[in-house]
């Protein structure tokens, strides 16, 4: 060990140890840095970047992903006997435990004969974009349809019953920026569902809840909906006003028919008598 003589300065060669005080300024000098680039990152990630899960897109944007896969299906089915339902919005699923959202539905009924529920799926699923990878498989209820419309848009076909197939187009639980969300448009009933319910004797009401869609070409589809009463009713009452068109569905609960690219539904299965108007993707 070298003494330290009176009138010499103390050794600072490479042997001394850096000063901490320097070393933790250096860190914290790092650290900030690092926090600034994660942010900056961050920032960037997600102004530029598509969304990489469900709970990244809200449903108000994710609606025209909706839209657009109703409108597909609309166009595939062209010729059989379907029906828009009404967009449903439930609220009070948990988008993550701390936050909670809302999943958008909306769907379209279809009548086919008893047993040709897997042939319209099966017809529908080859009909899709290959992209959807649609495909068929038998389930403990019945055959059913799944299929992927793109950001996390799952769409879905079941038989509910025999002779009838809803398809659903279903968005998940999702942020919401609406308040609200399940208002229909009304509209005067058009010419055909006018003189399906005076054909029937029913009361043709002011207005009808109309549920729209755009369709692959850019064309408009709608569906014109209305209940008319308890009452039993004859369907073979309309049976004149199909007389120029043509028949789909001839049963003593269900009645359809088709004139030019207009389809009217008649169905009594319910406690109520449903009606309803639609025009589809073909002219």
């Amino acid at each position: 060990m070298s003494a330290v003589h009176p009138g010499y300065a103390p050794p600072s060669g490479p042997d001394r140890p850096p000063s901490r005080s320097w070393i933790r300024r250096w860190l914290l000098v790092g650290t900030a840095a690092w926090a600034v680039l994660l942010a900056g990152l961050a920032w960037w990630s997600a102004r530029t970047d598509e969304p990489t899960v469900r709970e990244q897109r809200t449903i108000e944007q994710a609606s025209s992903v909706v839209n657009a896969a109703v409108g597909r299906l609309v166009a595939e089915l062209d010729g059989a006997a379907w029906a828009m339902t009404p967009s449903r919005v439930e609220r009070g699923c948990r988008v993550t435990p701390v936050s909670a959202g809302a999943e958008l539905t909306r769907g379209i009924d279809v009548l086919v004969a008893e047993g040709g529920e897997r042939e319209l799926l099966s017809k529908v699923a080859d009909a899709l974009p290959a992209r959807w990878r649609a495909g068929v498989r038998d389930a403990a209820e019945g055959p059913l349809l799944r299929a992927d419309a793109g950001e996390f848009v799952l769409v879905e076909g079941e038989s509910t019953s025999p002779g009838r197939v809803r398809f659903a187009v279903l968005t998940g639980c999702r942020p919401t920026e609406a308040a609200s969300g399940n208002l229909l448009p009304e509209t005067p009933p058009g010419p055909a569902l006018r003189a399906a319910l005076q054909a029937l004797g029913r009361p043709v009401p002011a207005q009808v809840d109309r549920i729209g869609t755009s369709c692959p070409g850019g064309a408009k589809a709608w569906t014109e909906r209305v209940a008319a009463g308890p009452e039993p009713a004859a369907l073979s009452a309309l049976a004149p006003l199909a007389a120029a068109g043509t028949v789909v569905v001839d049963t003593p609960e269900v009645y359809a028919y088709r004139s030019g690219s207009d389809l009217i539904v008649a169905d009594a299965t319910g406690d109520q008598l449903h009606l309803a108007f639609s025009t589809g993707c073909s002219d």
